[in-house]
């Protein structure tokens, strides 16, 4: 198919085209589209409807649905009648029938329908049946003549995503221009798979997504994209488990983890030990480790780094870890110091915000090989930054970093481990999909000796007693959180901000120090706040679900989460686990609006933060469950975890086969999806990858 086609009109047009090119588009219209991501004729194929409006079936009166727009065939019964009401409104109104009854048909400020409108004619209305009061009326329905084009009716309208100033149908017309014009965007399914899935041929996608015939070929379209959309994300995951296993390795020398234990002031868990083995064995076999940790705040995942950076050193190579927070990396420099000390190890740190000199020698250190471990932030995957022949690459906190990062950070070492570690429980189905290019390890235990958190659902007339059972665990050393879901007072909320809330504590408990912490606030006033808590320098933290990942204060000893309703079970489970890390009883207080409900329940009953997931999931399903992050997952312009998880499985199973027959993705029906594998990994973080 040609480029470059004559448009409607004579005009020579072709997918680079810009906007402003359309007849009817000027420069206005262009900057409305723009933010639509609709700035060149080409952009407009892919840019899918929301939703549709079916205008195909016709509704005698007597069988109108309630509160749905859909069509009838009227005939008008008398004169449109035109009145001028106060402050200049104009009204036209009009009776009209079928066989089953009939209908009154208003029209505000339309005084042209008049006009339009002949009694004793026949109309096609698109329109709601209302009862204003008590007697059926039709409000501003859109209609025409019977045997007229149907651009009103006789067809499945397609609903597109809007913004302010743009209508559906000023995009419909750039659809519908750029399918007569444009070639068919060429599809990342290979055509075998394609026929497998039994999906809809590529080019008819195209069409029937836009301008179906019918409802049910809108869904076949919209069911090729969906799977087009998951196909690609999951080659994007597997082609990055076979690249690691297809690349050239340099094992590392086995060494006993026995050795490392013995040095450690407290016994590792028994999942602790299958974690490590999972990753030695990696480690030391002619394959690249890529390998997900995953475990409950405080299951001790970063011991499982530490004895992997061990092993490296026991190879004469580096390692490097990094965290999505200054605060969070200084923490693990300090931790994991301590654990590696004895090991005479050097433990670094390398953050965006330490002073030129200090950050200079930390360079140094890092390239000539003085740090045996670095641990850092962004910073570490800068072009200025170099290692000394690293082994491993730690990745923590793994839903805050997408899997460019991660690969941008391998490509400082290509022969190079990659460990992520993650605290967010998911169940093992979907961790299996969602994380297919790593290799999952679970730990399900705690430390030995940890005092489980006692957790509980309270209401309103509970608070008095609340505040009296913070007070008492301040007075008595402890400190405490407490998170509320806003930040500022709302007036269409009724829910807790964090800012009127320490108004209210502060008049209520005077004598504590109480600071505030929000998402809004600067990256150092954030990481201040947090110092000057860790330090015992505040009695009490406000904060919204920024604490969610931070670091470890073993002195706070109480969680008191508000409008505990309003957050998803497995979000709550991770609150509840910035507490419980020393040797006071910790508590977790869930104070809810209403009645108590089986859902927060849950989290009274159980501390298994996988057994909350599942539930979570349940309850949810597993698009919600991510809440709007969906841990680093691409924004999918069709696909939804919660309604395609089947779909996903399907795409995931695909994948694996295509990179079995060709994991180069190097034959020729591959090259339209090696593109879009490329583009997908590049528009994640605007790294790109060779």
């Amino acid at each position: 198919m040609s480029a470059k086609k004559a448009a409607p009109g004579g005009r020579s047009l072709s997918p680079c085209s810009p906007v402003t090119d359309l007849p009817g588009f000027g420069p206005k219209r262009a900057a409305l589209l723009a933010k639509l991501g609709l700035t060149h004729l080409g952009d407009f194929p892919g840019y899918f409807p929301r939703d549709y409006e079916d205008r195909t079936t016709i509704y005698p009166l007597s069988r109108a649905p309630q509160d749905l727009k859909v069509c009838f065939r009227l005939i008008i019964a008398n004169d449109p009648v035109l009145s001028r009401l106060r402050q200049g409104m104009q009204l036209v109104k009009v009776r009209a029938f079928d066989h089953t009854g009939s209908v009154e048909i208003v029209f505000f400020n339309r005084p042209y329908t008049q006009k339009q409108l002949e009694k004793g004619r026949e109309y096609i209305f698109y329109g709601k049946i209302e009862n204003y009061p008590h007697r059926p009326q039709l409000i501003n329905p859109l209609f025409e003549e019977i045997g007229e084009d149907g651009e009103v009716t006789g067809r499945i309208l397609p609903i597109y995503p809007l913004s302010a100033g743009i209508s559906s149908s000023m995009v419909e017309q750039g659809v519908r221009t750029a399918l007569q014009v444009c070639p068919v965007p060429e599809s990342a399914i290979p055509e075998t798979i394609a026929e497998k899935m039994g999906l809809m041929d590529n080019a008819e996608a195209y069409t029937q997504i836009h301008f179906p015939h019918s409802l049910e070929e809108a869904a076949e379209a919209r069911r090729r994209f969906i799977f087009e959309e998951l196909y690609t994300f999951c080659c994007a995951s597997v082609g990055l488990k076979w690249e690691s296993k297809t690349r050239v390795r340099r094992p590392m020398q086995y060494f006993d983890p026995e050795e490392f234990y013995q040095k450690l002031p407290f016994t590792p868990t028994d999942a602790q030990k299958r974690a490590i083995a999972d990753a030695f064995a990696d480690m030391t076999s002619p394959n690249r480790m890529n390998r997900l940790v995953q475990g409950d705040v405080g299951s001790g995942k970063t011991l499982v780094a530490a004895a992997c950076a061990w092993l490296c050193r026991r190879n004469k190579r580096q390692a490097v870890i990094m965290a999505p927070t200054e605060l969070l990396a200084r923490q693990h420099q300090k931790t994991l110091t301590g654990l590696l000390a004895p090991f005479g190890m050097q433990v670094g740190l390398l953050v965006s915000a330490m002073p030129t000199a200090e950050k200079k020698a930390a360079l140094m250190a890092a390239a000539n090989g003085t740090f045996d471990l670095i641990c850092g932030t962004h910073a570490l995957i800068q072009n200025v930054v170099e290692f000394t022949d690293p082994a491993l690459f730690v990745v923590d906190e793994q839903h805050r970093f997408g899997v460019a990062q991660r690969s941008a950070l391998a490509k400082k070492q290509p022969d190079s481990h990659m460990l992520v570690m993650s605290a967010t429980p998911i169940p093992r189905t979907l961790s299996l999909i969602i994380f297919g290019d790593l290799d999952l390890s679970i730990i399900d235990q705690m430390p030995r000796g940890r005092l489980p958190i006692e957790t509980y659902s309270i209401g309103e007339d509970k608070r008095r007693r609340m505040e009296s059972f913070l007070l008492k665990q301040v007075q008595e050393g402890g400190q405490a959180y407490i998170v509320c879901p806003l930040i500022e007072e709302s007036e269409v909320s009724d829910r807790q901000s964090a800012e009127e809330y320490i108004t209210r504590l502060s008049k209520a408990l005077p004598m504590l120090r109480i600071g505030l912490m929000h998402g809004k606030l600067p990256a150092k006033e954030k990481e201040a706040v947090m110092a000057e808590f860790a330090a015992g320098m505040l009695d009490v933290l406000v904060s919204t679900t920024v604490i969610e990942v931070g670091i470890d204060v073993p002195n706070a000893n109480l969680m008191i989460i508000e409008n505990a309703e309003s957050f998803g079970l497995s979000q709550l489970h991770q609150l509840r686990g910035r507490v419980g890390r020393g040797k006071r009883q910790s508590y977790c207080i869930l104070m809810r609006k209403g009645s108590r409900t089986p859902r927060l329940d849950v989290i009274c009953k159980t501390a298994d933060g996988f057994k909350v997931a599942e539930e979570d999931l349940k309850l949810r399903g597993p698009g919600d469950f991510f809440g709007n992050r969906q841990h680093g997952l691409p924004a999918f312009r069709l696909a939804d975890l919660s309604a395609d998880l089947r779909v996903f499985e399907q795409a995931r199973t695909a994948a694996e086969e295509t990179f079995r027959r060709d994991p180069g993705l190097e034959l020729p029906e591959h090259a339209a999806l090696r593109t879009r594998v490329m583009s997908l990994l590049q528009d994640e973080s605007g790294i790109k990858r060779n």
